[in-house]
């Protein structure tokens, strides 16, 4: 079985072991990290449209304040304010590295967590035949020396959106994530390489492994990097919807881990995380409550990672998005279920910032996704496109090897990313 592992993900291994069948020959400094909300958070909520006088109608507990009142949202323009909890994002905002895509996701209208979360780690939605993932294949294509560390996938379960013949290194969770494990001692590594000595993948494998582990302590070995705890957060009602991403609560600690790996590691360029808990059907609240709390979780993380980046943050994209949003109009149950349209956070130093792009729809019935949910007017691979054209230097070639059925061009592709 771990011979299966290893030579389907060429880049997965358990414990949080970092495998890869390329050696390390070139440095970057144009970086780009994904963050996937699993569970499906609600970006009305996130980006919430006060501007729009359908919004608080359908909303009556869990509408937000307009900017200005008690509990109020932050204000990002006449339209759009920024839930409360968020604050600390509000200096990227100021700073122009913080900018918002409304009304955006996937076009397929399924709502199954599942399906939604394989389409948009696939990049192909709608197809379910596609054998690997979108980062992967951008792995694969990007311009450049490959090296070990040049992709870091933080989690313990491999994520879809990596899968496939490019290698990957894997970044466990917790404090203990780099801990000295039986792959570190010299004996094992002889034995193993004396095992694998007749079959070459297994043994580039074997080999680079060792190496990519050890470079990647290298990195940690100074300062304080591997400790930290964490923000309350908290997990969804349904635990499948998470697909074993952890929650918010720990995300903080995470976030600064993986941002100072990669801002120690010249070779890194792509990283994915996850966190789990946004499938809020019940007792959603609004300024206050559990998806308040896990916003305020998200934001701390996000901010840490932004601190843990330090100077690597000017040349970094991070890229947050969801499987899909949720209703317009909240349940019997002080909630939201399953929606369309979402909203993408796009941070960092490359970003033109302080904007909330898309075609925004309206809420009114007439404009709504099956008559309740906010439509999709911006596809996700519309917002990525500009970002791996003109942030890491694809070109359209290469971008429609990523993208195999990408659509159109998106006519606000130009405002996203600075030249």
């Amino acid at each position: 079985m771990l011979r299966r592992q290893l030579l389907h993900f060429g880049a997965f291994t358990l414990g949080g072991l970092p495998v890869s069948l390329v050696r390390a020959q070139g440095a970057t400094q144009k970086k780009m990290v994904v963050v996937m909300l699993r569970g499906a958070v609600d970006g009305l909520s996130v980006v919430a449209p006060y501007g729009d006088r359908d919004y608080a109608a359908g909303r009556p507990q869990i509408a937000l304040n307009a900017p200005g009142a008690e509990d109020g949202l932050i204000k990002l323009d006449s339209l759009f304010g920024l839930h409360p909890s968020l604050a600390m994002l509000k200096r990227h905002w100021d700073g122009g590295q913080l900018a918002f895509v409304h009304a955006s996701g996937s076009p397929d209208p399924t709502r199954s967590h599942f399906d939604a979360q394989d389409y948009l780690e696939s990049g192909t939605p709608g197809r379910k035949s596609t054998p690997d993932g979108w980062m992967n294949r951008l792995l694969a294509a990007l311009p450049g020396e490959p090296a070990p560390t040049r992709a870091i996938s933080q989690g313990n379960t491999p994520p879809r959106i990596f899968s496939g013949t490019a290698s990957v290194a894997s970044l466990g969770l917790g404090p203990n994530a780099l801990q000295r494990r039986a792959i570190d001692n010299p004996q094992m590594q002889a034995g193993l390489a004396k095992l694998y000595a007749g079959d070459a993948p297994l043994s580039g494998t074997l080999r680079d492994t060792t190496e990519g582990r050890e470079g990647m302590a290298r990195s940690m070995a100074s300062g304080n990097a591997m400790g930290g705890g964490g923000m309350g957060g908290g997990r969804s009602m349904d635990p499948t919807a998470d697909a074993g991403a952890p929650s918010a609560r720990s995300f903080a600690a995470d976030a600064q881990r993986l941002g100072t790996l990669i801002r120690k590691d010249p070779n890194t360029q792509l990283a994915f995380t996850s966190v789990g808990g946004w499938d809020t059907h019940v007792n959603q609240g609004a300024a206050r409550g559990q998806l308040a709390n896990r916003l305020a979780s998200l934001g701390e993380g996000l901010d840490a990672l932004s601190r843990g980046l330090g100077d690597a943050y000017k040349d970094t994209v991070i890229v947050v998005v969801s499987e899909f949003g949720r209703t317009v109009r909240q349940n019997g149950n002080g909630g939201t279920d399953h929606g369309r349209g979402n909203v993408m956070w796009l941070m960092g130093g490359p970003i033109a910032g302080g904007q909330v792009l898309g075609d925004w729809p309206g809420l009114d019935k007439a404009a709504l996704a099956d008559g309740r949910d906010l439509a999709v007017t911006t596809d996700f691979r519309q917002v990525l496109a500009p970002v791996l054209q003109r942030h890491l230097g694809l070109s359209e070639t290469a971008l429609a090897t990523v993208f195999p059925q990408s659509p159109q061009t998106w006519r606000h592709a130009d405002k996203l990313v600075r030249a």
